[in-house]
């Protein structure tokens, strides 16, 4: 998809990437504003690594060949940990991150200092994967796709005086992320795909933090769970708003996008409009 963008400038731009197991994407925009905009989606070979298919990817997309002012890469996935700043030592990475998460062979831990949040995010890619993009990218900032999701949230978190819960839906996996007047409460991302038990996780952790439902919201992006609901035939439309009402303790639906130009264009996955958003 192409919006009104002129590669031969591409050094004035911004190039974005994202790796995830559902397929790779990038986009190409002007951090200065304007209209200038490219998002372009990638297949991948489900049954190939992550190296395999990123190698291609590199080698078949003519516009990653481009210079560019700066180049971010998003990694999508699981495993991550955040960690309070306060808690944070550089010499302990390896230690907190796997506190949490189960070893691996051959994979490399990177971080995310986020300023807006006070956390940081422990994240892994595969060493391979990881020597691909830094001989491709040298220069380019490494992201763990719920970083940029954090920071844009706890920002957005902080108006009004009730607590909010978000959630961000992927097709094999949901982002939960909650906040209290910025502070994050929970962080994380559950591997699941039916829309039932997308609902199951959400309430649960809206019942688990003592939300209120005559104060706290629930985001827009858990709507699309309910009208998913109605969709495939679980929830009736006439039960629908009683339903997200009632049963999923809404007191109303709030937009959490901005006005951009990527936030109008829906393919792109919310993480990336956040990073965007964020620079």
């Amino acid at each position: 998809m192409t919006e009104r963008i002129d590669l031969s400038k591409s050094d004035q731009y911004t190039l974005s990437i994202r790796l995830s197991a559902d397929g790779f994407s990038f986009s190409i925009y002007n951090p200065l504003g304007g209209s200038d905009f490219y998002f372009q989606p990638y297949p991948i070979h489900t049954q190939h690594s992550l190296a395999a298919n990123v190698k291609s990817f590199l080698a078949e997309t003519e516009e990653l060949s481009l210079p560019y002012r700066q180049t971010n890469l998003l990694i999508h996935s699981s495993r991550y940990t955040p960690v309070p700043l306060e808690l944070y030592e550089d010499e302990q990475m390896d230690t907190l991150f796997y506190q949490n998460l189960p070893r691996q062979n051959n994979e490399v831990i990177l971080c995310n200092i986020l300023g807006r949040s006070n956390s940081v995010v422990l994240f892994s890619l595969d060493k391979l994967t990881h020597v691909f993009l830094s001989e491709k990218f040298p220069e380019a900032r490494f992201f763990a796709a719920i970083s940029p999701q954090i920071e844009y949230l706890a920002a957005r978190s902080k108006q009004g005086n009730n607590r909010k819960l978000f959630a961000n839906l992927h097709p094999a996996s949901i982002d939960v992320l909650a906040f209290d007047k910025g502070k994050p409460l929970l962080l994380n991302t559950y591997s699941i795909r039916e829309t039932a038990d997308q609902c199951y996780y959400i309430l649960n952790v809206w019942k688990e933090l003592g939300y209120d439902q005559e104060r706290d919201e629930l985001f827009r992006r858990i709507y699309k769970i309910a009208t998913d609901l109605v969709h495939a035939g679980h929830v009736a439309e006439w039960d629908f708003k009683s339903y997200v009402l009632g049963t999923m303790f809404y007191r109303y639906i709030s937009e959490n996008f901005n006005d951009s130009e990527a936030s109008r264009i829906e393919e792109i996955p919310f993480d990336m409009q956040s990073l965007i958003s964020c620079e």
